[in-house]
C-alpha cells in the first residue's frame, strides 16, 4: 500500500508534465488546418523559383491574419472574419486558430510566376480564386475539380497548359463563372463525366484564346444557364450544332478565329448576334449573319459543261491581252517606284538637291523653296512649319535641322535613305529631303492636320474640346503606335532594326478615327550628332520616358522604345502625365506598383477609361497594364519586343468594339502627300 501511495503523486506528477507539455505544443498544433495550408502549399507552389513576390510576403506567422493579401476568411459557422477594425487588424493570434476557413483568393496581376498547387482543391470554404493577369504557367490540377465550394474560377492571362482536366465539371452544381482566356490549353475539351451534366449555375464560360482543338463541344449547349460562351482564338474545326442557335439565355456568342466550316445554324439568322461572333473562320463557313452564302451543288448537262469551256477559253483569250497590257505599264511605274524608294536625287540646282521618296514623286525642288510657311512648332533640333504648296499643291511640313544639329552630307545622306523607306500605315512617312549649298537641311512629311495624343489626354494645342477617350478607343491608339514601333524594329530592305529613340505621346498623331501615326522616328539616332540627340534625350528624361539604362549608355536601342511605350501605355490607362519622382512628378510605374501592394490596383484607372467597363480583366484592361508594366521593366532583357507588345494588345481588343472601331481604313499615309488644297 505504501509503495502504491507513493507511487501516485509520481503519476500525478507525470501528467501534469503531459498537460503542460500539451499547451506549450498548442499553438503549433492549431496551425494545422488552412492557414498551414496557405503557408506550407500555396505560397510556395504560386511564388515559383521567382525571387520574393511582394503580394505574398505579407502571408506569414508575423503578419496579423486580417493583413494576408489578397485572402478572405470565415468561422467554421459560415460567418466573414471581421477585418474592420483595429483589433483585428493587428491580432496575430487569428493566425493560430485551426478553425478559421479560407473562402477567397484575389490575386490579378500580381506577378505570381509559379503554379497552381493541388491543394486547392482541399479548402472546403473556398468559394472564389481570381489570379487572371500572372504568369502562372504548368496544368491545372485534377484536384481543383474536388473543390466544394468553388463558384467563381478566374485563371485568364496566365500560362497555363496541358489539357483541360475533365474534373472541373465536377464543379456544375455551385460554379458560376469559369473563366480560363488568354492561356496555352491543348487537346479537346472534354466533356462532364458525373450525372448534372447542365450545368445550371454557370453563367459565364470563357474558354477563347487558347489553343483547344477537335470538333465543337456540343454538350455547352446543354448547359442551360448560360448567358456568355467565348470559344474565340482556338483550333476547333468542323460544323456548329443547331442547338447552339436554340440556346434562349445565351447574350454573348464568340466563336471567332477557329476553323469551323459548313452552313451556319439557321436560328442564327434571326438572332442578335452578329458577323462579328462567326469571324476568322474557314471560308467555307456560310450563311447569315455572315455575308458569305451557301452556294448549293446541282448536277449540270454536257451542254452546259461545253458553254462553260467555250465561254472561259475566250475569257482567256481576252483576259491574257488586258494582262500583258497591264503588265508592261506596270513595270515602268515599279521603275519609278523603285527609284522614289531608294531616293534618288531627281532634282539639283543652284540652291542644292532635293532627294525624294514614294509618295513625293511630284515634289519640285522649286516648289518646296518657294512653299509659304508657318511656324507650327520649335524642338531643340529644329523648327516646324506648316507650308502651302503653290498653285492649290496642298500643304507639307517642313523640319528646317538648326544648324550643326545634323551629321555631315557623308553619313546624313544614307541615313535619310533608310528613314526615306519606312513606309505603315502607322507612320507619318517621310516624302522627302533638302539640302542646300550652304549646309541647310530639310525634312518633308505630309501635313497632318491632326492632334497630337498628349493634346487629347492632357489638353493644349488648340484642342478645346474633344470626344471622350473611351478604353476601345485608347486601345486603338496604342495598338496602332505598337504596330509602327514593331515595324520599325524589325527592319526591312535588308537594314538594321530602326530605332525611334524619342517614344511619347507629343510624337503620337490621332486623327478623327482615332487612327494612331507615329513621328519623328529614327531622328535622333541616325540624324543628329551626339550633342543634339542628348538634349533630345534630356528633354524625354525630365518627362519620364526614359529607360533607365539611358542614364549611363547613351545611346538608344529597341528595348529603350519599348520601356517609352510602356510609359505611354500607362499614360493612356492612367490619364496622368509621366515624370520622374525626382522631379516632382507622377513616376506612373511607382504609383502601379504602390496600388497593387493596397489591393488598389482597379483605382489606378482614368475614371474615363473604366466608365462602362464591366470587367477590367475581360475587356483587357488588366492585360494592357500588366503589360504596360512588363515594359517598364528595369532590367532591358526582361522587357518584351515590340512585336509581342502589338501582339499581346491584338489579342486583347475590348469586345465590345472589335468591328465597329476598329473598321476604318489605316492606309491614309499610303496615299502620297495631298495634292488638293489643305
Amino acid at each position: 500500500m505504501r509503495t502504491t501511495a507513493r507511487a501516485l503523486p509520481r503519476c500525478l506528477l507525470l501528467l501534469l508534465l503531459l498537460l503542460a507539455g500539451f499547451l506549450l505544443l498548442r499553438p503549433v498544433a492549431a496551425a494545422a488546418g488552412d492557414v498551414a495550408l496557405v503557408i506550407d502549399k500555396l505560397k510556395p507552389a504560386l511564388q515559383g523559383a521567382a525571387a520574393a513576390n511582394a503580394q505574398l510576403a505579407t502571408w506569414n506567422a508575423s503578419t496579423p491574419l486580417c493583413l494576408w493579401r489578397g485572402l478572405r476568411w470565415s468561422t467554421p459557422a459560415g460567418r466573414p472574419l471581421r477585418c474592420d477594425f483595429p483589433g483585428a487588424r493587428a491580432n496575430l493570434s487569428l493566425a493560430g486558430d485551426a478553425a478559421l476557413l479560407l473562402t477567397s483568393i484575389r490575386l490579378p496581376a500580381a506577378a505570381l510566376a509559379g503554379r497552381l498547387p493541388p491543394e486547392l482543391g482541399a479548402f472546403a470554404a473556398l468559394e472564389t480564386v481570381y489570379l487572371a493577369a500572372n504568369s502562372l504557367s504548368g496544368a491545372i490540377p485534377l484536384e481543383l475539380g474536388n473543390a466544394p465550394a468553388l463558384s467563381q474560377l478566374d485563371l485568364a492571362g496566365n500560362a497555363l497548359s496541358g489539357a483541360l482536366p475533365p474534373s472541373i465539371w465536377n464543379l456544375c452544381d455551385r460554379l458560376a463563372e469559369l473563366r480560363l482566356h488568354g492561356n496555352a490549353l491543348t487537346g479537346a475539351i472534354p466533356a462532364p463525366a458525373g450525372p448534372n451534366d447542365t450545368c445550371d449555375r454557370l453563367r459565364i464560360l470563357d474558354l477563347g484564346a487558347n489553343r483547344f482543338s477537335g470538333d465543337f463541344p456540343a454538350f455547352l449547349t446543354g448547359f442551360r444557364g448560360l448567358q456568355r460562351l467565348d470559344l474565340g482564338g482556338n483550333r476547333l474545326e468542323g460544323s456548329i450544332p443547331d442547338s447552339l442557335a436554340a440556346m434562349r439565355g445565351l447574350q454573348m456568342l464568340n466563336i471567332s478565329y477557329n476553323n469551323f466550316s459548313g452552313q451556319l445554324p439557321p436560328g442564327f439568322a434571326s438572332s442578335s448576334f452578329t458577323a462579328e461572333s462567326f469571324l476568322g473562320n474557314s471560308p467555307a463557313l456560310c450563311g447569315p449573319p455572315l455575308q458569305q452564302p451557301c452556294v448549293s451543288s446541282s448536277g449540270l448537262s454536257s451542254g452546259s459543261v461545253a458553254g462553260m469551256v467555250i465561254g472561259l477559253m475566250a475569257g482567256a483569250v481576252v483576259l491574257a491581252s488586258v494582262c500583258i497590257g497591264w503588265a508592261q505599264g506596270r513595270w515602268r511605274r515599279n521603275r519609278v517606284r523603285r527609284a522614289a524608294e531608294e531616293g534618288l536625287e531627281t532634282e539639283e540646282g543652284g540652291e542644292g538637291k532635293l532627294v525624294v521618296f514614294q509618295g513625293g514623286e511630284h515634289l519640285t525642288l522649286e516648289e518646296v523653296l518657294n512653299a509659304t510657311g508657318q511656324v507650327v512648332e520649335k524642338a531643340s533640333y529644329c523648327t516646324v512649319y506648316k507650308a502651302k504648296l503653290a498653285d492649290a499643291g496642298g500643304s507639307i511640313e517642313l523640319r528646317l535641322l538648326r544648324e550643326g544639329s545634323c551629321k555631315d552630307a557623308a553619313s546624313c545622306g544614307p541615313a535619310v535613305r533608310r528613314i526615306g523607306r519606312a513606309r505603315h500605315e502607322n507612320l507619318v512617312p517621310l516624302r522627302a529631303f533638302y539640302q542646300g549649298r550652304r549646309g541647310e537641311k530639310l525634312l518633308v512629311y505630309d501635313y497632318f492636320p491632326h492632334r497630337t495624343l498628349h493634346d487629347l489626354l492632357h489638353g493644349g494645342g488648340g484642342v478645346e474640346s474633344r470626344p471622350p477617350l473611351t478604353w476601345p478607343r485608347r486601345h486603338k491608339i496604342a495598338l496602332g503606335a505598337a504596330r509602327a514601333l514593331a515595324y520599325l524594329h524589325e527592319g526591312r530592305h535588308g537594314d538594321a532594326p530602326v530605332v525611334h529613340g524619342n517614344v511619347r505621346s507629343s510624337k503620337v498623331l490621332v486623327d478623327e478615327y482615332f487612327v494612331a501615326r507615329v513621328t519623328e522616328y529614327a531622328v535622333v539616332g541616325r540624324l543628329l550628332v551626339p550633342s543634339a540627340a542628348e538634349a533630345v534625350l534630356s528633354a524625354a528624361r525630365a518627362d519620364g520616358y526614359v529607360a533607365p539604362e539611358l542614364q549611363t549608355m547613351k545611346r538608344c536601342a529597341p528595348r529603350t522604345d519599348v520601356y517609352a511605350f510602356g510609359i505611354l501605355l500607362l499614360e493612356l490607362l492612367m490619364g496622368r502625365k509621366p515624370s520622374p519622382a525626382a522631379n516632382g512628378g507622377d513616376d506612373l510605374p511607382a504609383l502601379v506598383k504602390a496600388a497593387v501592394l493596397e489591393e488598389t490596383a482597379v483605382e489606378v484607372f482614368d475614371p474615363e477609361v473604366a466608365k462602362g467597363v464591366r470587367s477590367p480583366a475581360e475587356e483587357g484592361l488588366v492585360q494592357a497594364l500588366k503589360l504596360a508594366m512588363g515594359c517598364c521593366a528595369p532590367v532591358a532583357a526582361a522587357r518584351p519586343s515590340m512585336a509581342e507588345v502589338a501582339r499581346q494588345l491584338e489579342e486583347s481588343r475590348p469586345k465590345a468594339s472589335r468591328s465597329a472601331l476598329y473598321s476604318p481604313a489605316e492606309t491614309r499615309s499610303e496615299a502620297g502627300t495631298p495634292t488638293t488644297a489643305a
